[in-house]
């Protein structure tokens, strides 16, 4: 394929742009011992928002299990497929066209760093107690109290607020500028391209069945911060009207086959070890997964279950890696012209026995009576904190704060609290407060504000 291929092109999907540049970042020209696109991961990395991640649940709700994941080890587990993918993937795309890496100084690394930094940053946005945290949000104002704030603001500013997005939220937090911190954590647009799984506003909800449009990945406040990175990039257009909407950065199909490999193989291997799943059909699911590549001999020589578990994960995630990869590179030009509809997973010669094992899953682990009734109480807690703080807000914005309301906001970190803000930025702070917490400060501050702790 040529540099002139009708379609997105590599050289501007590999940005090194940040948010306030106002020269080019070349390639070329970076240091190899501190490449930018690692600056990336590390700036991440040392993130609060990331570090939350440690008390935010993936699978179990507030499990006290020290061998069931958080959001974190998911997240860096991810980061780590992601590379791995990207990798393989960047050094491929180099020999097909080495103009990448003849004339613009592109290594291959630099598709793993970009993947990996965006992967790991991936579950950043996500509220307290798993996606039901999400919904928990999105009802509070659908169905709850805060129904009486849609006359208030435009359907577009709604439809962020009762379909919460923690992918909307992790764009916020990567990105959006805030007083004395102009751009969020500076990353480069590439690493923000490749982060973007739904490049689109939250309406129309679902207009197509092209993957992208399965969800939305930025807040209307973050709508021209947006647009930049888009056009930067040199997404191509998806919008009809006067909507916005984007065909997806190509790495961030490798962003989502790896979090899609990690939490269907990881939140299996869970299930298992909490005694959800039962053995034998678990070890068996997973061989129908690797049973081209399984060593026989190996496997029946190793006496404990864990071994012989730890084994086929391995094996089923390097399987995956490969697979993924390769579907990629036999789309990749459909994928550069916006065409392809799917996620890489989908179009897996192991769709089939990865079906299997998320349908195990779901029936044994995410609908089990301990996760149901954990995720009941998380809808509880968060319901209870937005009805605390955003009438609060409110309130204040609009100079009638009570005594209450004002030692509620005295708790608020300084970045939730404007005065000046709209109805609709008071309620995305209410919101992206309670989604900043993790599940312990959640209870904590849910205590606090009922009696509970004196």
């Amino acid at each position: 394929m040529s540099p002139n291929f009708f379609g997105m092109k590599w050289e501007k999907l590999l940005s090194l742009k940040r948010y306030g540049d106002q020269g080019i970042r070349h390639r070329v020209a970076q240091q190899e011992t501190r490449l930018g696109f690692e600056v990336d991961y590390d700036r991440i990395i040392f993130s609060s928002a990331f570090r939350s991640l440690q008390d935010k649940t993936q699978v179990i709700p507030l499990s006290k299990l020290d061998f069931v994941h958080t959001r974190l080890t998911h997240s860096l587990e991810v980061s780590v497929v992601g590379r791995s993918l990207g990798r393989i993937v960047g050094a491929k795309l180099l020999q097909k066209h080495p103009y990448l890496s003849e004339k613009l100084g592109y290594r291959f690394g630099d598709f793993g760093a970009i993947v990996a930094a965006a992967a790991l940053s991936h579950d950043i946005g996500n509220p307290p107690f798993g996606h039901s945290g999400e919904k928990a949000i999105g009802e509070y104002f659908s169905h709850g109290k805060g129904k009486k704030y849609k006359d208030l603001i435009s359907p577009k500013e709604y439809q962020d607020l009762i379909s919460f997005e923690g992918n909307a939220n992790g764009f916020r937090l990567l990105a959006a500028s805030r007083e004395g911190v102009d751009g969020g954590l500076r990353l480069s647009y590439a690493t923000l391209g490749a982060f973007m799984k739904y490049p689109k506003e939250s309406l129309p909800k679902k207009p197509t069945q092209y993957i992208g449009d399965k969800k939305f990945g930025y807040f209307q406040a973050e709508k021209h911060l947006f647009q930049d990175v888009a056009e930067e990039l040199g997404l191509q257009s998806r919008g009809k009207s006067n909507s916005i909407s984007y065909c997806r950065h190509p790495l961030a199909f490798l962003v989502e086959a790896a979090d899609d490999i990690c939490y269907t193989i990881i939140d299996f291997e869970d299930g298992i070890n909490l005694g959800l799943v039962p053995e034998e059909y678990a070890l068996e699911y997973l061989i129908n997964l690797v049973k081209d590549t399984i060593n026989t001999a190996k496997y029946n020589s190793l006496n404990l279950m864990s071994d012989r578990l730890s084994y086929l994960r391995a094996l089923a995630i390097n399987t995956l890696i490969n697979d993924a990869a390769e579907v990629f590179l036999k789309n990749e030009e459909e994928i550069l012209e916006g065409s392809f509809q799917d996620s890489l997973l989908d179009h897996s010669k192991y769709k089939a026995q990865t079906k299997d094992i998320i349908k195990l899953s779901v029936d044994h682990i995410y609908m089990s009576k301990g996760v149901v009734n954990k995720e009941i109480a998380g809808y509880r807690l968060i319901r209870d904190l937005l009805e605390a703080f955003t009438p609060a807000l409110i309130r204040n914005m609009e100079g009638k704060a009570s005594s209450y309301d004002r030692l509620l906001l005295a708790t608020l970190p300084e970045n939730y609290k404007d005065e000046k803000a709209s109805v609709y930025q008071n309620l995305l702070n209410a919101s992206c407060f309670v989604a900043s917490l993790s599940d312990s400060t959640a209870v904590y501050i849910h205590n606090k504000i009922s009696g509970k702790d004196l």
